[in-house]
């Protein structure tokens, strides 16, 4: 469905650049109870009006110096992680009969906690009673969860519908508070919620943050819950479509006083995000847990922080959020970015009936009607569009470019350290691992310098020809920032097989192990402190581009 462009709205464009929309669609991917691919989601988040969707518009081995520096006297211990990583899992967390759509469903009125601290459940059910189980996401073994609390019976009730905002389309419920949760003992990380209807009548997840109080000498995961939000299309509105299957009645804010409709409530957590916390937690490295509402609204919380992990769909970003983590980057902080599209929507949090930051407000080409753009705030269109253009990759160095593309992910510099002990060459390409939206160096827009481009992948996007870049420059702070150029590379992390079962958009097993170890050395580098300073860019733009 097309997400159609404010006729009169004007953005700054490169030379050569013709600015366009694109379209959402939605498709299914890897097997298993309740697992879905949002290929098409992810690409629906490229394409919006603002952007020029597809029409156009060295350093040395990430080795033990690496793995002893993050945890080195300074950094946060990693032994409480690796207890925790070292635990035995649940593998029964996954949902396996999730019944009719109305069996059970329900949301929380805290996006993150700290532990100790309690939130409500707010659960309508077509049954008499159920349960509730909370289970932290990892790595354990390989089973993916532990189960922390599980609630007795609790008697349930079925609501009515949610409610729809007749200005901004907003879809809220008006739920009561089912039970109140107590997270006393609960450890740091990502959890879901599983709710079990009585009798086997229907299952579903509500996501939780259990977030840390510091992230001094940590990796932090972020939690990408705006973005979540904005592609949340339970009660029939998201900020892409509404009930015509089009923009004019998409909605212009989006609440968290809803469930997720997706991935039987989990949002896009389990496609876009456990893979990476899975991995990380493997590692045994010294991690913290927050969301992008959280980096948002406390200042200071990145200070000292190792490195920022933003996950494979983080798209939409506050400013609040934004300059946190730029000024986290000038500070030394390294900062990757594991998918594509990333920061680029500038939205705005405001309350709902439940508390603060729970409305997503984002207008994009319609900024014009926003009573909060009229009273002087920032317009919650694209970050490049104007007017307060300020393109994202003058932080990530890329340039959002398009979408959709399927293409071969093409390395080009085999001797890089983050390549090291992937066995890949230059030239040797792993089909499927670029889509569905990509980004690329394009130093039409503010390019941070110097940034060394290490893939460069040919795509063909609606006929277009362009190159999906992965790219890491540095800061002058020190900090590395890295980007991977594609939204595939966390789904990436899971691929295994042959291809042939077309799971995973048909990347295969030598693709997992090659972006699992390219990560795994990324993320060792960055736990051992500002990566400039031992692994400094080395610019070659001019090389793979012939000019810039």
């Amino acid at each position: 469905m097309s997400e159609q462009p404010d006729p009169g709205r004007r953005q700054p464009t490169p030379a050569g650049r013709q600015p366009a929309h694109g379209r959402r669609q939605q498709l299914t991917g890897r097997s298993g109870p309740g697992r879905r691919r949002f290929l098409g989601l992810a690409g629906a988040a490229a394409a919006g009006a603002a952007l020029a969707a597809c029409h156009p518009g060295g350093g040395t081995s990430p080795g033990a110096r690496a793995r002893a520096a993050a945890e080195s006297p300074g950094s946060a211990p990693a032994t409480a992680a690796r207890t925790e990583g070292e635990r035995a899992g649940d593998p029964d967390w996954r949902i396996t009969l999730a019944g009719s759509d109305r069996a059970i469903e329900g949301w929380a009125d805290r996006v993150s906690v700290l532990a100790g601290e309690s939130f409500g459940l707010h659960v309508s059910t077509t049954a008499p009673a159920f349960t509730v189980s909370a289970y932290r996401m990892g790595w354990y073994g390989g089973a993916r969860a532990r189960l922390i609390w599980r609630s007795p019976q609790l008697p349930g009730a079925d609501r009515p519908a949610g409610d729809v905002d007749p200005g901004t389309r907003t879809v809220t419920t008006r739920w009561p508070r089912t039970a109140a949760v107590d997270t006393a003992g609960w450890p740091e990380g990502c959890y879901l919620l599983r709710l079990d209807a009585q009798d086997g009548a229907g299952q579903r997840y509500v996501p939780l943050t259990v977030r840390s109080p510091s992230t001094e000498g940590r990796t932090v995961l972020v939690n990408a819950v705006a973005t979540w939000q904005a592609y949340n299309d339970w009660g029939g509105h998201d900020l892409y479509n509404g009930p015509t299957g089009g923009y004019p009645t998409r909605s212009l804010a989006v609440s968290f006083d809803r469930p997720y409709r997706h991935d039987h409530g989990a949002g896009l957590f389990l496609v876009y995000e456990a893979p990476l916390v899975a991995l990380a937690e493997r590692l045994g490295l010294p991690l913290a847990y927050t969301t992008g509402i959280d980096l948002a609204r406390e200042p200071g919380l990145l200070r000292g922080a190792r490195a920022v992990l933003s996950p494979g769909h983080d798209e939409y970003w506050s400013p609040e959020q934004r300059a946190h983590v730029t000024a986290a980057r000038d500070a030394g902080t390294n900062i990757a970015v594991l998918g594509a599209n990333c920061c680029f929507r500038r939205i705005r949090l405001e309350p709902s009936p439940t508390g603060p930051h729970r409305t997503v407000v984002c207008y994009k080409a319609s900024y014009r009607q926003d009573t909060g753009f009229a009273a002087g705030l920032p317009p919650t269109t694209d970050y490049r569009a104007a007017p307060a253009a300020d393109p994202e990759s003058s932080l990530l160095g890329v340039i959002y470019d398009g979408y959709p593309v399927d293409a071969p992910y093409v390395v080009g510099q085999d001797t890089h350290w983050l390549f090291e002990g992937t066995g890949a060459v230059t030239g040797d390409s792993f089909p499927h691992l670029v889509g569905v939206e990509y980004d690329r160096v394009d130093t039409g827009w503010p390019t941070p310098r110097p940034i060394e481009i290490l893939a460069h992948s040919p795509v063909s996007c609606a006929g277009r020809a362009s190159h999906s870049d992965t790219a890491y420059h540095t800061a002058p702070s020190g900090a590395g920032v890295f980007a991977t150029g594609t939204m595939r590379w966390v789904e990436a992390l899971d691929a295994a097989g042959d291809g042939t079962s077309g799971d995973d958009h048909a990347m295969d097993a030598r693709t997992g192990a090659f972006t699992r170890r390219v990560t795994e050395n990324l993320l060792r580098v960055f736990a051992a402190g500002p990566a400039g300073r031992t692994h400094p860019a080395a610019d070659n733009v001019a090389a793979v581009y012939g000019a810039g």
